[in-house]
C-alpha cells in the first residue's frame, strides 16, 4: 500500500495498525488518497509567490479531496449527565472521508508553525477515543522536501535572472517585504553572499524554518506518542512535486 508514493520519494509511514486498517476496510479511500498526491505538482514560483505559506497548488489538492468527497467537518461532542451538559467540545477537521465502515480523518500542515501538530494529534486521538474515526492522516513537507528547500527556492531565482526583491515582488505577485527581512538580506550580501543566495537563505530561514511543520517535527511527536492509540497514515510530501 502507498508504494508508488514510497517510490517518488514521499515519506510514508503507519502507526497503531493503521494500515491493516486501510487496507482491509477501507482500499479505495487508500487509492482515492494516493493517485490524488501523485497528481501534485507545485511550481517553485509558488513557493515564493505564496510568501511561504500554503502554496495554490496545496489549496488544489485540498480542493481535489473535497471534489472525492473529503469535506470538511466539525466533530461535536457533549456528554450529558442527569440532562445537565458537564462537556461540551467541537474538533474541526479539513477533511474527512465517510463509509459504511467508519470515518477517515485528514489533516494538511504545508506550513504552519508546528506545535500545530500536537492539536492535529490530540484531535485524532479525542476522536478515535469515542470512537468517531477510524485513522487519522497528516501531511505535511517530507524529509526530501524540507532538506532541499534552499536549493529550490535559490534555482528558481537564478533561473529568472532576479537581481533584486523588487523585481521579485512584483513578478511573483509576493507581499510587500519587510525592512527587517530586507535588512537580513542586504546584511548577507555585505558578506560577499549574490542576492539568489542570500535571499534564499534569509526566504526559508523565515518561512521554512526548522520551526515550522515538517516531516522531522511530526516524527519527533510521534516517536514521543502524541496521539497514541489512534491509528494514524503520516505522509511527507517529496521534493519530487516541485517543478523547477
Amino acid at each position: 500500500m502507498f508504494e508508488q508514493l514510497r517510490h517518488t520519494g514521499f515519506d510514508v509511514e503507519t502507526r497503531n495498525h493503521a494500515g491493516a486498517i486501510l487496507s482491509v476496510d477501507f482500499p479505495d479511500i487508500s487509492g482515492e488518497l494516493e493517485s490524488a498526491l501523485l497528481d501534485l505538482s507545485i511550481p517553485a514560483e509558488e513557493l515564493i509567490g505564496s510568501g511561504g505559506g500554503e502554496a495554490l497548488s496545496t489549496q488544489r489538492l485540498r480542493k481535489r479531496l473535497y471534489e472525492d468527497h473529503w469535506p470538511k467537518h466539525t466533530f461535536d461532542f457533549r456528554l450529558i449527565v442527569d440532562g445537565r451538559e458537564t462537556v461540551s467540545h467541537s474538533h474541526e477537521i479539513d477533511h474527512v472521508r465517510r463509509t459504511t465502515l467508519g470515518k477517515v480523518a485528514l489533516e494538511i500542515e504545508w506550513n504552519n508553525k508546528d506545535p500545530f501538530f500536537d492539536r492535529d494529534l490530540e484531535n485524532f486521538q479525542r476522536l478515535h477515543a469515542q470512537s468517531a474515526i477510524s485513522v487519522g492522516i497528516l501531511i505535511t513537507r517530507g524529509a526530501s522536501l524540507q532538506d532541499d528547500m534552499h536549493g529550490l527556492i535559490l534555482r528558481c531565482i537564478e533561473k529568472h535572472g532576479f537581481h533584486d526583491e523588487a523585481e521579485m515582488v512584483e513578478a511573483f505577485g509576493m507581499k510587500d517585504r519587510t525592512r527587517r527581512q530586507r535588512d537580513k538580506v542586504q546584511r548577507l550580501m555585505n558578506q560577499g553572499l549574490p542576492f539568489a543566495h542570500a535571499f534564499s537563505k534569509q526566504f526559508v530561514s523565515d518561512k521554512f524554518g526548522a520551526a515550522t511543520t515538517h516531516w522531522q517535527k511530526l516524527k519527533d511527536r510521534i516517536d514521543r506518542g502524541v496521539g497514541n492509540p489512534c491509528p494514524l497514515l503520516l505522509i511527507g510530501l517529496s521534493a519530487s512535486i516541485i517543478q523547477e
